[in-house]
């Protein structure tokens, strides 16, 4: 009798260990993966976080012009990345994406259609060309293009686009 409690109350101990964890952190589920958008944006926020880093910014249109909604306010648009630790190996931080730089990346889209997203697989974030000494953008990319084709960008996080 003993030895079964012992036995149930080592499980219940493990399953809170080792489940509870598993739990606290989501799935990707959430993301269509089976979808991938190549989107262009002006950065606006970075936000650094152990779980993940994120990344806002308004969407430029293939116009090459901000995105406006019927509003008229820009299209706000998210990206979710790995934690800010493994992003900054990687050179994605907040020093690197200030507000204002334009950049370009391919991201899973939310399965719900609201303007959030993962950055697809292990394709890098290409950052249109900065002013080493303001850090402002200094080329854009032609209509209907995004920063992969704008002679003096970066590859952030991966090594192709």
């Amino acid at each position: 009798m003993r030895e079964g409690i012992i036995a149930t109350l080592c499980v219940f101990i493990s399953l809170a260990i080792f489940v509870t964890p598993a739990l606290s952190h989501h799935s990707f589920a959430m993301y269509d993966q089976t979808k991938t958008l190549t989107l262009t944006g002006i950065a606006h926020q970075f936000v650094a976080q152990a779980n993940h880093a994120e990344l806002h910014f308004y969407l430029v249109g293939p116009d090459g012009k901000p995105s406006r909604d019927k509003d008229g306010k820009p299209v706000d648009y998210g990206m979710e990345m790995g934690g800010a630790a493994a992003m900054a190996q990687q050179g994605i931080t907040a020093a690197s994406f200030p507000a204002g730089v334009v950049f370009s990346v391919k991201l899973n889209p939310l399965r719900d259609g609201s303007n959030f997203g993962s950055k697809a697989g292990n394709s890098a974030i290409a950052k249109c060309p900065t002013d080493k000494v303001t850090g402002k953008t200094t080329a854009v990319p032609a209509a209907g293009k995004h920063c992969d084709s704008v002679p003096g960008m970066t590859l952030l996080g991966g090594t192709t686009f």
